[in-house]
């Protein structure tokens, strides 16, 4: 997993003790799976975690404002959006020339000679892309925001726990989250 991030060195505090978790991605479960696994890492850094889908912010009918409300009706200091930008699949292809063996010619070893024949090898590979931002909910202020890749992800309840454990680990670092 590989991680870009960047945060508001402005923001001061106090670090967040309390965090409202919603996983934007194409299904359902794969957002709620993903929710459920920051709110375990969340809890055991010491801050509490709210899934979103626990307040119904994965209703699709649910209009901006009454998004905003539930949040705020928490009383959580942040809102951490989790959004999976797509997944890539890339094919590489390399051309190595290899030896073919002996041939019976004009060469320089008595008469024989050696091939060389072009070998492709062609590899497929998915690069998955997740964006992820922290707000202070009371300003609707962005404090933290990180862009990641995975290379060929499996699923997301595979990948979420370590890819949680990165963003949990950088936001206590940067003390923009409470440590135990």
């Amino acid at each position: 997993c590989r991680c870009s991030a960047w945060f508001d060195t402005s923001f001061t505090g106090p670090p967040m003790r309390k965090i409202v978790v919603t996983g934007n991605f194409s299904r359902t479960s794969d957002g709620r799976v993903l929710e459920d696994v920051f709110v375990d890492k969340l809890r055991a850094s010491g801050v509490e975690g709210i899934a979103g889908h626990t307040i119904r912010l994965d209703d699709p009918a649910l209009s901006d404002e009454a998004f905003k409300a539930a949040v705020v009706d928490t009383g959580a200091q942040g809102l951490l959006l989790v959004t999976l930008l797509g997944v890539d699949t890339r094919t590489q292809v390399s051309t190595t020339m290899v030896h073919g063996g002996m041939g019976w010619g004009r060469g320089t070893w008595g008469g024989a000679t050696r091939t060389m024949i072009p070998v492709q090898e062609v590899r497929q590979y998915e690069i998955a892309t997740v964006e992820t931002k922290l707000f202070d909910v009371p300003s609707r202020r962005l404090v933290w925001a990180a862009t990641t890749t995975t290379f060929n992800p499996r699923s997301v309840a595979r990948e979420a726990p370590a890819f949680a454990s990165l963003v949990v680990g950088q936001l206590a670092d940067r003390d923009i989250i409470a440590r135990k």
